[in-house]
């Protein structure tokens, strides 16, 4: 099988790999580059824990072909912490209790990060509808929303 040179921007990061013809992005992250950050769940696009941002918008990396992220930006949770800091997406989910189980957050965070990187001071509505795409079994969802609403206020309180 022959493989295919594909260079892109990882967290800031320039990285290039091989990768076979046919392969997804979430295959190449975790077992390629080492990105073990999103999360494999269905492998069919209807869970979202494998939710990766290229170029700044969620993609749902099992679906994604690794080929087609050549030349393009990839943000995975792997790079949201600055340091030891935690990015206030990170922190909120924390505090909040909106992490239970934990396997939905990586998708939920870059969901998240996607909405507050677009709108800074989105409604509850726009939260949720942003979430969609993503499934949680533990937390009922409410402390997800409340936590990415205070992130946003944090956020934007840093801005202005």
């Amino acid at each position: 099988m022959t493989k295919t040179p594909v260079r892109f921007v990882l967290n800031g990061t320039d990285t290039g790999v091989f990768v076979d013809g046919g392969a997804n992005l979430l295959d190449v992250l975790r077992r390629s580059v080492g990105d073990l950050s999103p999360k494999y769940g269905c492998g069919q696009g209807t869970c979202g824990a494998c939710t990766v941002l290229v170029d700044g918008l969620p993609h749902l990396s099992c679906l994604v072909l690794a080929e087609a992220i050549d030349g393009r930006r990839i943000e995975t949770t792997g790079g949201l912490r600055q340091g030891a800091q935690l990015h206030p997406l990170q922190r909120h989910f924390m505090d909040g209790f909106a992490a239970q189980c934990g396997y939905c957050t990586p998708g939920m965070l870059m969901s998240a990060k996607a909405l507050l990187d677009r709108v800074p001071n989105p409604s509850r509505d726009e939260v949720i509808e942003a979430i969609s795409g993503n499934l949680c079994r533990c937390t009922g969802y409410e402390p997800i929303v409340d936590a990415i609403l205070s992130a946003a206020a944090e956020l934007r309180g840093r801005v202005a």
